[in-house]
């Protein structure tokens, strides 16, 4: 259980992160972890286990993260109570994204799911919103899984003449990893990174997280704009 101690440290990482004083820090800290706790009372931050109303914890967290707990598990093997638990134990709620995804990736985890267990934790301890990215901007994920191989699904990205059937026209490749990769960016200064993976026989899904986008109108915007833009690629290529 997070002691006063926890609480201090999670304010420093804020305040170094942020440029906020203390007090605004820790007060922000204490807003965003309502959901999982109640105010710091007599020097000490207490985690909340709301019994009487069913909803655990592991339940808010998974609310929290924007992820299921069930999906979590089944891909990466541990709960998002087990996770925490242990990136808490590890000092990650004061590293960087990059040393987050570090830890989480020695464990083993998919090169997406090491994203999706980092971005979570982050939005559990209070270091990010949802759809903000660390460094401020947002970001939006989108993902679908059709019933074509995933050497099809990856050329609806990578072919040029393809793409533009059912994609922006003004997205430029900049870089790929064949069947496995593509990024892609726009003249406004986003871009947008494409996972693909196997999913069974005949069966795959792509995971696209775009970067850069100035607010969270922005970014459920285009979160809905990549959902439409996938119902015109599953029409194309099944």
């Amino acid at each position: 259980m997070p002691t006063g101690k926890d609480l201090k440290r999670l304010v420093r990482a804020r305040m170094k992160r942020t440029g906020e004083s203390y007090t605004a820090a820790r007060a922000q800290l204490l807003k965003k972890t309502n959901a999982v706790g109640r105010p710091a009372e007599a020097g000490r931050y207490v985690e909340r286990v709301p019994v009487a109303s069913g909803f655990s914890r592991t339940a808010n967290y998974a609310e929290i993260a924007g992820m299921s707990d069930a999906s979590v598990k089944q891909a990466t093997g541990c709960t998002w109570e087990r996770w925490v638990k242990a990136l808490d134990k590890a000092g990650a709620a004061e590293k960087s994204h990059r040393d987050i995804a570090k830890l989480v990736a020695f464990f083993g985890t998919p090169n997406w799911w090491t994203q999706m267990v980092t971005v979570g934790y982050e939005r559990i301890r209070g270091l990010r919103d949802k759809g903000q990215q660390r460094s401020g901007g947002y970001q939006a994920t989108k993902s679908r899984t059709v019933n074509v191989p995933v050497s099809q699904l990856y050329a609806a990205f990578a072919n040029p003449r393809t793409r533009r059937r059912w994609l922006d026209v003004n997205a430029t490749v900049k870089s790929v990893s064949p069947k496995k990769r593509v990024r892609l960016a726009w003249d406004d200064g986003t871009f947008a990174i494409a996972g693909f993976y196997e999913r069974g026989a005949g069966k795959s899904m792509v995971a696209v997280e775009h970067h850069k986008l100035p607010d969270k109108a922005s970014a459920a915007a285009k979160k809905k704009a990549w959902g439409e833009a996938f119902d015109r690629l599953a029409s194309l290529v099944m």
